[in-house]
């Protein structure tokens, strides 16, 4: 057994017992881990009340051998999430956030640039500026990329075809990307995309670098409250099928995520 010490985001929380929760956490230099927190509802424990849904905390655990529980010894809080008074697409769209973040990810297996590009995320919807659907939709095109399920979004997945200008554009979710007009005949859960939604996309597909200044660019600086996004209801769409499909069901709060209230 060693002891582990990491910056980690909280995804899941179970009560154990009276006092003990068994919690489940992303952490950036070990990965996704689960463990016990004995004592975690007493007052003045190790945990000083930080293991809640949506934190960023400091925990130091025990690891355990085979497939028992780490046992977690201690935790300080760093940040909490705050935005759930003021907005409940926020909070949905954080809680949405960390329940595919464990849905995609496997214990055990450390991506640090997915930590920070998780933990941006939910610092910028705990605040008040941006659209927290797009700044979600952000974080789905780039977690794909970095754990290899990117959409394929310049050529054709099925012929190798270039995008080229055409007017409309295919989107195949069961096929990975886009399909030129002649691969899409016969294909199943194809959609038709408008110029402007395609161009979207492929701005939240681009590299982080880029991504700030050009998606800024393409949308405007759009605030949340404002007129939505040009393009954006069909990117939504397209994300919650393709998302969908890789998991292999929707994901549970997909359904709670709505425009109509920010």
């Amino acid at each position: 057994m060693s002891t582990e010490k990491s910056w980690g985001i909280v995804l899941r929380v179970v009560d154990f017992s009276e006092t003990s929760k068994v919690v489940t956490l992303f952490t950036r230099d070990h990965g996704k881990i689960t463990g016990l927190a004995k004592g975690a509802y007493r007052r003045n424990g190790p945990f000083e009340s930080a293991l809640d849904l949506l934190s960023i905390v400091q925990v130091t655990y025990i690891h355990k051998s085979g497939n028992a529980l780490d046992l977690l010894t201690e935790a300080k809080l760093e940040r909490r999430f705050r935005s759930a008074s003021r907005s409940l697409t926020r909070l949905n769209c954080a809680f949405y956030l960390i329940e595919i973040l464990g849905r995609f990810t496997e214990d055990a297996d450390p991506n640090p640039a997915l930590f920070d590009l998780a933990v941006n995320t939910l610092q910028t919807l705990d605040g008040d500026r941006d659209d927290p659907q797009l700044t979600l939709a952000q974080f789905e095109m780039q977690m794909l990329a970095m754990l290899g399920h990117a959409p394929m979004l310049s050529q054709c997945v099925s012929c190798g075809k270039e995008a080229g200008q055409a007017q409309r554009k295919f989107f195949g979710t069961l096929s990975g990307g886009l399909l030129c007009s002649t691969c899409r005949v016969g294909k199943k859960s194809v959609i038709t995309l408008s110029p402007a939604a395609w161009s979207l996309l492929d701005e939240l597909a681009a590299e982080e670098a880029l991504r700030g200044e050009r998606l800024a660019e393409s949308t405007g600086a759009y605030r949340s409250g404002h007129e939505p996004t040009v393009g954006f209801p069909e990117v939504w769409s397209v994300l919650n099928l393709f998302i969908s499909h890789l998991l292999g069901q929707p994901p549970r709060l997909q359904a709670n995520l709505s425009r109509s209230e920010n």
